[in-house]
């Protein structure tokens, strides 16, 4: 038979409760918080995790290391942070094929990105790009076409890794376009950026924070992006609305999250740490530089990353199963 507590003990353990978390959140963090970063140094998912940590850093007075651990679509990384202690102390930069995509794509994933983690923020949003070398001689989109159905199968398209968001983009792309290609997995979108940039691979479908670098400083050329209207920052390269292609959304994300378990006054430090280092007007400068979408208020914290997270599982999957996308 179950004891009944006096009701001031109960009241006394619910304020002690309270007055105990209060605490943990004051005092956290008390040494440095690591964001683990499932995919190589360079990157797009790299950039936006360093410039979010030096923001961090400014917030929570402890520094902010960011850890790369590259592999299997961001699956290895993502896996070590699930199983990490729920301190608060080790997070994910997780992002559309880490915390959604992925469900589908792996049978065996290791994690559900819907109940293994406790939800911070939303970082960023950006949209992706499809560009090729320059050694490729392609100019526009219907070049492009013409060159990869010429190519006949073999014309390379690189990505941060099977499984990966640049996988996912690579493989919608030429399944809209009624295209074969040939899809090549690096371990992070940076070498196979470099690849392109030296004219070995023939192109990638890459989100603008690594692309816009490169296609202003003249290494690759930028052909189509997946916006509603020209990004200011490459005003030369249309959109593919404008190409008549607006089915092809690929556009990404990438969002802090804990492991599950992790105390709720935790989080919550988190999170407005996370808000504020949003609106400092240095990160909010360099993401813009990117094209990187900042979310607004009302896009923040673990509340609507978690139904984010819930809606953005179901899309890919539904997106998957379309479009028969499957890891050889």
């Amino acid at each position: 038979m179950p004891r009944i507590l006096p009701r001031r003990l109960v009241l006394s353990g619910l304020i002690g409760g309270a007055t105990a978390g209060s605490a943990l959140a004051q005092g956290f963090p008390t040494r440095p918080v690591t964001i683990n970063v499932p995919f190589a140094p360079g990157g797009s998912s790299d950039v936006v995790g360093r410039i979010i940590a030096r923001g961090l850093q400014a917030q929570l007075g402890q520094p902010v290391i960011v850890e790369n651990a590259a592999g299997a679509g961001g699956t290895i990384g993502t896996q070590r942070v699930a199983r990490a202690a729920p301190d608060g102390y080790t997070l994910t930069l997780g992002h559309s094929g880490t915390l959604a995509a992925n469900v589908p794509l792996y049978p065996n994933l290791g994690y559900d990105p819907r109940r293994d983690f406790a939800p911070v923020g939303l970082v960023v949003r950006n949209p992706v790009v499809l560009a090729v070398s320059l050694r490729s001689g392609v100019q526009d989109l219907r070049g492009f076409s013409d060159f990869v159905r010429a190519k006949n199968g073999d014309a390379t398209f690189g990505t941060a890794g099977s499984g990966s968001q640049t996988h996912l983009a690579s493989a919608l792309l030429l399944h809209l376009a009624d295209l074969r290609g040939t899809i090549v997995a690096y371990r992070g979108s940076g070498p196979a950026i470099s690849d392109l940039v030296a004219g070995t691979l023939d192109a990638v479908v890459e989100q603008t924070l690594t692309l816009i670098p490169a296609h202003r400083s003249g290494l690759v050329r930028a052909l189509a992006v997946t916006t509603r209207h020209r990004l200011e920052q490459i005003p030369d390269v249309p959109t593919f609305t404008e190409l008549g292609m607006p089915q092809f959304d690929a556009s990404n994300w990438q969002a802090l999250a804990a492991p599950r378990g992790t105390p709720a006054p935790v989080l919550a430090r988190l999170a407005a740490a996370l808000s504020a280092a949003q609106d400092d007007p240095e990160v909010r400068q360099r993401y813009q530089e990117l094209a990187a979408e900042v979310p607004p208020p009302a896009d923040r914290g673990p509340a609507f990353l978690a139904r984010h997270i819930e809606a953005e599982v179901t899309r890919w999957t539904e997106t998957v199963q379309a479009a028969g996308i499957r890891l050889d």
